[in-house]
């Protein structure tokens, strides 16, 4: 221990005269105390320290350990001049290392990725900032888990889950989510996984679908909040995959059984069971499902729900963007004041209720209050009004009429609320209710509307889509 506070000190007096700073730079900030006095006057030289910092590393002063950092297959070797004071400040890791050395020089073992960006890594522990682009973030990550830099590696973190939106040739959301997974990063896994969930259709015409392992293809066929035009769109993109990636016949089987073939109508599963290639080799393995699906669009689902489990995942909606089931609403100047609309929906997906339409009235307040947090009475004893300054926005979704064929089933209202990341059109924010936004709690409460340069506006604009999805109970008896 004392050798190593030795260097320390020696470290520190150092820096202290490298860092030796001109009066002329000077920075005076006044701390003003809650009572409004003065607690004191600041000189701060952050900055100046920072540009110190980077000059300390980049020429190589007063440098007392070299970093040699090799890849696996030794073709390619960079040194650093480093500094042991300002490593073991950054890094448990290095200290450690540095603690244990026996000579002037540490060797580093890297992958090709995270060598082709340390320099960037080692910047960052002198000067604590990092510029990077999307097809670097894996390697510093790498660098900043190993190393045990805590603040580096959230800060990556951060910046991934940002960027999932970003443009790339390839994709990377993919990379990524297969990445997290390994890493056990459960925030950037689940981000990943959400993005891609509920950005489906613009996923599956890119270039990275047919990439995606079949560990992730299998999560995602399994999820009844993905996002996309049909289900006829999931299955094309399916047997797209099956026929470029060619899996064993247990993991083809287990796909096409994901999928959701009650959703599809009689004439397309007609021409998938006629055309689909993929489809006719492995339709054994899903006859028992086509057949069921017949079924559903054969009769109501009341004589169903009779006699099957009407909310296993066959029987159960996924966000579909098609006419049937919902419409986009762009809400102009979203904080002026109240807007409706109205749109229709088939009244469910079986064939059986094809020609039934439901209306939807649907009400959005910018600043509506909930009863709880508003006087039933104004000092006038009159009733205030339901709309006031400081509420929170809020949408109401009812159908027009009542009828006799909504009985056993249950309507759930979805609302897509997009936004504008790195130029593309994502889905941000996806609310489940039954009739009401309040029944969330955090409807667009981080969206901030009354900035015209908002995320969520586009051309002055709040986008939603609403989704309805009729969920059936199911009827059966159970024997004694």
């Amino acid at each position: 221990m004392e050798k190593r506070d030795a260097r320390l000190l020696a470290g520190l007096l150092f820096l202290a005269a490298w860092f030796h700073l001109e009066a002329a730079a000077d920075v005076l900030k006044v701390d003003v105390a809650q009572d409004g006095g003065s607690s004191g006057d600041t000189i701060s030289h952050s900055l100046t320290v920072v540009q110190r910092l980077e000059a300390l590393l980049v020429q190589g002063n007063g440098s007392d350990v070299s970093l040699r950092v090799e890849t696996p297959k030794a073709d390619e070797v960079k040194v650093f001049q480093a500094h042991s004071l300002v490593l073991s400040l950054q890094s448990a890791v290095f200290e450690e290392m540095l603690l244990g050395r026996n000579s002037s020089t540490l060797v580093l073992r890297e992958g090709s990725d995270c060598a082709a960006v340390f320099d960037k890594f080692i910047r960052y522990l002198y000067c604590g900032e990092i510029s990077l682009h999307p097809d670097q973030a894996t390697a510093l990550h790498k660098l900043a888990t190993k190393y045990q830099v805590l603040s580096l590696q959230q800060g990556v973190t951060h910046y991934m889950t940002q960027n999932l939106a970003r443009e790339s040739r390839s994709g990377h959301v993919a990379s990524w989510y297969e990445y997290a997974l390994k890493a056990e990063d459960v925030t950037l896994r689940d981000s990943c996984l959400q993005y891609l969930a509920w950005n489906l259709s613009s996923v599956l015409q890119s270039g990275e679908w047919l990439t995606i392992s079949s560990q992730l293809l299998m999560t995602l066929l399994q999820r009844s909040d993905l996002i996309l035009q049909s289900e006829m769109e999931l299955f094309a993109g399916l047997e797209a995959w099956i026929l470029q990636n060619e899996p064993d016949g247990l993991m083809a089987e287990n796909a096409l059984r994901a999928v959701r073939y009650a959703m599809m109508p009689p004439r397309e599963l007609f021409r998938l069971q006629t055309q689909s290639t993929v489809l006719a080799r492995y339709q054994e393995s899903v006859r028992d499902l086509l057949y069921m699906s017949y079924q559903f669009h054969s009769a109501s689902p009341l004589q169903m729900a009779k006699y099957f489990d009407v909310n296993c995942s066959l029987f159960v909606p996924r966000n579909y963007l098609s006419p049937v089931w919902g419409a986009p609403w762009a809400i102009n100047n979203p904080t002026r004041d109240d807007r409706s609309t109205s749109f229709q929906t088939q009244l469910g997906p079986s064939s059986h209720d094809a020609n039934k339409r439901v209306t939807w009235n649907a009400l959005f307040s910018p600043r509506w209050l909930p009863l709880s947090m508003r006087s039933m009475y104004s000092e006038t004893g009159a009733m205030q009004p339901a709309r006031v300054e400081g509420g929170r926005p809020r949408i109401i979704i009812t159908p027009a009429t009542s009828s006799a064929d909504f009985a056993g089933v249950n309507f759930q209202k979805t609302v897509l609320v997009m936004a504008q990341q790195q130029g593309r059109l994502v889905v941000k924010h996806v609310y489940n209710f039954h009739q009401s936004t309040e029944e969330n709690g955090d409807f667009l409460a981080e969206a901030d509307l009354y900035r015209r340069t908002s995320e969520y506006l586009v051309d002055s604009s709040l986008l939603l889509h609403i989704v309805v999805k009729p969920l059936y109970q199911t009827l059966i008896t159970t024997k004694n």
